[in-house]
């Protein structure tokens, strides 16, 4: 197993060949939208971006190829050459380690397909929250193989709602998307029982949230 320390010896240079074989793949599957130099500098950048938090890269390269392509779905709908019918909420927070990851994945069990769920964080962490990857569990919801992102312009360009938590002014701000500000302590050095009422708070504004989207589909 690859540890922290390891991530700089390793570097960019040694992971090229499978950083251009996940480029080769993204390409195929972005044919005739983005150019295989657009799909190759998304990949290039997206393992750079999640390499510089990264404690154990053993899965770093699945991940890249997960983030990258995610943020070439939203680029791909910001710039009109793709669709989406379904409305796209993004959650926000600093470290994108506990808020942002038990609102995206109680929002999807909630939404069930019917609206697309994004997490990031302004200066993400390493890894989870183990408390919120615990008390997410008691539910039914296995966190144990998320990430944090860090936050990008082309997923809040993609987004219908950006919902922030403790993350200030570092979120962009463009016109004609819904933002919402949720004031819910941070679940980081808190006890289970403090979590557990963290995640009850966030998961019935999400019950909200959800509720507000089938009311009103929002339409890109």
């Amino acid at each position: 197993m690859t540890d922290h320390h390891e991530t700089s010896r390793l570097g960019l240079q040694d992971n090229t060949e499978v950083l251009q074989r996940i480029s080769t793949r993204l390409g195929e599957r972005f044919t005739g939208v983005f150019a295989a130099e657009t799909v190759e500098r998304y990949v290039f950048e997206s393992y750079t971006a999640l390499a510089r938090t990264a404690r154990i890269t053993t899965y770093l390269p699945a991940t890249t190829e997960h983030f990258a392509s995610d943020r070439l779905n939203a680029l791909a709908k910001s710039k009109g050459e793709a669709a989406s019918e379904v409305p796209e909420v993004l959650f926000v927070c600093v470290q994108n380690a506990g808020r942002s990851q038990m609102a995206a994945a109680l929002l999807a069990v909630e939404a069930r397909g019917r609206i697309k769920v994004r997490s990031a964080g302004s200066m993400p962490a390493a890894e989870l929250d183990p408390a919120v990857v615990a008390v997410m569990s008691e539910m039914g919801l296995d966190l144990s193989r998320n990430y944090p992102k860090p936050l990008t312009d082309d997923v809040v360009r993609a987004s219908d709602v950006v919902i922030t938590m403790g993350c200030g002014d570092s979120c962009p701000i463009y016109p004609g998307k819904r933002y919402e500000d949720w004031d819910l302590p941070d679940p980081a050095g808190q006890n289970p029982d403090t979590v557990r009422d963290i995640r009850d708070r966030i998961h019935d504004r999400v019950k909200i949230l959800v509720h507000s989207l089938s009311q009103e589909p929002l339409r890109g």
